[in-house]
């Protein structure tokens, strides 16, 4: 895969600053204005007419500012249209599922083109496609090559020829210190069997920011880390309220992150197109509500793409129900994956779903 910044120079004034670094910003991080700005602020009360709003220098610079930051805004949508039309009309065709994903076929061959706002990846199956597109969007935009995949939105990328690898272990590393965890004692496990987190009314109460900028930064982290998306999540749920025993839940997963920082995701060559999901529920696991939550996993051959955990909407009044809920749920996802797998020209007719309780599969079974 290879990495490419593309600019609009002539139709879209793009914002100021680096945008990959913005766009991979760590959660809880704010953009503050200039001193300049802040003092124009302070400096305006707000007038009683249109009359004294017209009469007003600095009422008119503050108007000004807010109509730059709204052209400001418009850029990334007209860079987007610019772009879209420029690839459509040159031969490619857009994704059905995603509309950032463009895709050019020659013969056998595929050309794929993802697109992050000014970002772009491409990737095809001859590399006389990439240099070939590399020069087509030269000559129409102003474009920085930034070579093989490396770095994108946190995550660590490593390319061989036996497959591909992701993991944030630089992202970890920074989260550790950010909340003084580099010498904490590592833990197996990020959450102990017997936990059973509640809304400990008789509870300490602790600093809200600190915990909510745990949560924010952990929940970064599962997008590539599946092992502590059901622990984050979990603790999540009480960041209006959080007390020591939470606090103490989510340092756990920061000490089992510390013994497991070289973990990654890998997606080896030549893998087969086999789509299977797999589902599971936590019944009645939520003792504040007493709703179960949902778990699923998709695999694409041995390579997992898809995961998440998500606590149901309504209570259910059997296992059987629970596991029907996040069945349903859980393909759903499947159909997603499946129709964005036919952008790619793979097709799959029928696709396994696992979980691990009979009577939720003799009802599915009876209800179709």
């Amino acid at each position: 895969m290879t990495n490419g910044k593309a600019n609009m120079m002539s139709q879209v004034k793009e914002p100021s600053g680096d945008n990959a670094s913005s766009s991979s910003r760590e959660p809880g991080t704010t953009i503050t204005t200039t001193e300049a700005e802040e003092r124009v602020v302070d400096a305006v009360q707000e007038p009683k007419n249109i009359k004294e709003a017209l009469n007003d220098a600095d009422w008119i610079t503050a108007m000004q500012n807010e109509l730059h930051q709204f052209e400001r805004n418009k850029a990334p949508r007209a860079w987007y249209e610019r772009l879209s039309k420029f690839l459509l009309e040159n031969g490619f065709t857009r994704g059905k599922i995603d509309n950032t994903l463009f895709l050019k076929k020659r013969g056998r061959n595929l050309l794929i083109v993802q697109v992050y706002v000014d970002d772009i990846i491409f990737r095809a199956i001859a590399d006389s496609l990439c240099e070939e597109f590399a020069k087509l969007m030269g000559s129409e935009f102003e474009m920085s090559m930034m070579g093989e995949l490396s770095f994108f939105l946190g995550l660590q990328v490593k390319q061989s020829t036996k497959g591909t690898f992701i993991c944030q272990h630089k992202y970890i590393k920074k989260l550790l210190k950010r909340f003084d965890m580099e010498a904490s004692k590592v833990i197996d496990t990020p959450i102990a069997t017997v936990t059973r987190l509640d809304m400990d009314e008789s509870g300490s109460p602790m600093n809200q920011t600190m915990y909510r900028g745990i949560i924010g930064s952990l929940l970064y982290l599962t997008i590539s880390r599946l092992d502590i998306v059901f622990n984050v999540g979990l603790c999540a749920r009480f960041q209006s309220n959080s007390k020591e025993s939470h606090l103490k839940a989510a340092k756990r997963i920061l000490r089992y992150l510390k013994g497991t920082q070289d973990l990654v995701l890998y997606y080896p060559s030549g893998d087969s197109f086999n789509l299977i999901g797999y589902a599971d529920a936590d019944y009645v696991g939520y003792l504040v509500d007493r709703k179960s939550t949902s778990g699923m996993a998709h695999f694409l051959g041995s390579c997992l793409i898809s995961w998440g955990t998500r606590k149901q909407n309504s209570v259910t009044l059997s296992i059987t129900k629970a596991e029907y809920v996040v069945g349903a749920s859980c393909y759903a996802q499947i159909l997603w994956i499946k129709q964005q797998l036919e952008d790619f020209g793979v097709y799959t007719n029928c696709v396994p779903l696992l979980y691990n309780n009979t009577n939720a599969h003799g009802q599915k079974s009876s209800s179709t």
